[in-house]
């Protein structure tokens, strides 16, 4: 039994870390997103002013660039919530 409970515990160990990491890498995608954000309402705005169809093409390229983003965080969400529920499953299993 002993030797079970170890495995179980190194498994809720390396998930701990993976779920650590990820939290992190989400941390760092959401201040790139806001930085991405405050240049495509720069470049949404510009577009609008003045019509341009360089600005225009920039603006279209700065949207891309937020939904790309905003995707990246939500994929980083629904992989850490996994993990965060096979530890929980792992969880039970030692109590």
């Amino acid at each position: 039994m002993v030797r079970v409970v170890g495995r179980i515990e190194e498994r809720i160990f390396r998930l701990n870390d993976e779920i650590e990491r990820l939290q992190r890498e989400e941390a760092l995608v959401t201040e790139e997103l806001q930085f991405h954000r405050h240049i495509d309402d720069d470049a949404q705005r510009d577009a609008a002013v003045t019509g341009l169809s360089a600005d225009r093409s920039f603006a279209q390229s700065s949207a891309a660039d937020v939904a790309r983003f905003e995707r990246a965080i939500d994929d980083l969400r629904r992989r850490r919530s996994k993990l965060e529920q096979k530890r929980d499953r792992l969880m039970q299993r030692l109590l």
